[in-house]
């Protein structure tokens, strides 16, 4: 993993210092200056020493996690672009549980606390789909979204059950045969919608307004049932129907955008539409 990292490279603040990351847009993963991070959390003025030491007693312990980590050319002080070790943000997570540090002490927590929560909801399915009901209203959204985006979620789950009763595979197959979906009905591929909403790891159906979430659940649904009834057999097929149920919600969004003069896709999520309906009622 070495690149001259020049474009889209930022610097995350943590209590004032800096953090060098790098989003990369291809994997859609941040990648971190471990330095940085070790010299933030450690409160070390030899990072390079630490990182070392740290990496010796790690080996020792049978741990491979230096193994997973890359280089990448991040810029220097003084302006100019050096290798620097960097990994990604599951990385550097289990590396700050390797720093015995005050600084690190908050992350350790966090991770145990979430760790603990993914056992409950592995025993009971039931807590994870409270918790997203929680984290959404949390967030601002009006409950009947929540249970619109959880319909939203169930949906999905039928359509990628259908894929892999017809032979897709999770993964790259996934990817593409929802692309065309979303293609179909939209005109952009999932990448290309998150590109216009300006989003990097953030979830593409927690950032759409309300109607392009109904018509999004239109395509995916139509798909489903299309491809219940021919049942097809092979990717090709697979790929044929996806565009089709895409072409349903396709047809819909037309008619709607005919009725309202508005576009349907846009830009801004379901919360900023609603901030911009108060900020408008305001002035009224």
């Amino acid at each position: 993993m070495k690149k001259e990292i020049k474009r889209g490279s930022k610097l995350a603040i943590f209590e004032g210092k800096q953090i060098r990351r790098y989003w990369d847009e291809e994997k859609e993963l941040w990648h971190f200056a471990v330095m940085d991070v070790i010299q933030v959390l450690a409160q070390t003025d030899r990072p390079r020493k630490y990182w070392n030491d740290l990496k010796s007693k790690l080996k020792k312990e049978g741990s491979e996690l230096s193994e997973k980590i890359g280089q990448l050319k991040m810029q220097a002080p003084d302006g100019k672009y050096y290798l620097t070790d960097a990994t990604d943000t599951e990385i550097v997570l289990r590396l700050i549980q390797s720093i015995p540090s005050p600084n690190a002490e908050p992350f350790k927590l966090w991770l145990a606390r979430v760790g603990y929560e993914r056992l409950e909801e592995t025993a009971d399915p039931e807590l994870a789909i409270n918790r997203a009901l929680k984290t959404y209203l949390q967030k601002g959204y009006s409950p009947e979204w929540v249970n619109q985006r959880l319909k939203s979620i169930e949906i999905r789950k039928t359509l990628t059950d259908e894929w892999e009763k017809r032979g897709a595979k999770e993964g790259i197959e996934f990817t593409i045969l929802t692309d065309e979906i979303s293609r179909a009905w939209a005109g952009l591929t999932t990448k290309q919608y998150k590109n216009l909403k300006g989003l990097r790891k953030e979830n593409l159906r927690d950032n759409m307004t309300n109607l392009e979430l109904v018509l999004n659940m239109l395509a995916e649904v139509s798909t489903t049932e299309i491809s219940h009834k021919e049942e097809p057999d092979t990717f090709d097929k697979n790929r044929n129907v996806a565009r089709r149920g895409g072409g349903v919600a396709r047809v819909a969004r037309r008619k709607i955008e005919t009725e309202t003069g508005k576009k349907v896709i846009s830009r801004s999520n379901y919360l900023q539409q609603g901030q911009k309906r108060l900020k408008n009622d305001k002035y009224t």
